[in-house]
């Protein structure tokens, strides 16, 4: 019966599961996204925490001003650059004010919620097409520091380095075919 129930609404379905499905079907917002919980890990306590909750809220943001149609410029080259800036932040194990690694996450998560505001399926239920995507966010910004906590091993330090050079070596390839 369940299964019947939920095959008679499939606008719910598909805006939960569409949601859930767009942050991972395109590699310039994993890469972002994994490198929030990346130089979360970096930085340890309590950055590890908070940088991927204020990506989401940030994004959220974001996406309602998509949903709703306000204009956001360069949406693109904004999710390309973000990959550049959090990679090489986790390259250079930068380690800024928390206050202000915040605010790069943040600025950048309204480029990622924009867009995927914007790109609600048609008929979608967007409330539930928002639960999807900031759903999947944070499982891709635990991906992120799961992977990030090799930096506790003296090998890890240099490897979670290369990770950061290889996340803005694609934000570099995203933001070169954006512009083109």
């Amino acid at each position: 019966m369940t299964l019947l129930a939920h095959a008679a609404h499939p606008e719910t379905a598909s805006g939960f599961l569409s949601g859930l499905l767009h942050p991972i079907s395109g590699p310039d917002h994993v890469l972002a996204m994994v490198a929030v919980g990346l130089w979360g890990a970096q930085l340890g306590k309590p950055a590890i925490w908070v940088l991927p909750v204020a990506f989401p809220i940030a994004m959220a943001i974001g996406g309602m001003m998509g949903l709703m149609g306000i204009p956001f410029p360069a949406v693109e080259v904004g999710i390309a650059a973000s990959a550049i800036v959090l990679g090489a932040m986790v390259l250079a194990a930068s380690r800024p004010p928390l206050w202000v690694a915040g605010v790069i996450v943040g600025v950048f998560a309204l480029f990622h919620g924009h867009a995927h505001g914007t790109e609600l399926p048609e008929g979608a239920n967007g409330t539930l097409y928002s639960i999807g995507f900031v759903i999947a966010t944070g499982l891709l910004h635990a991906v992120g520091i799961a992977i990030g906590l090799v930096h506790k091993f003296d090998w890890g330090k240099p490897a979670l380095r290369g990770a950061g050079a290889l996340v803005a070596a694609g934000g570099a390839f995203f933001l070169w075919q954006a512009l083109a």
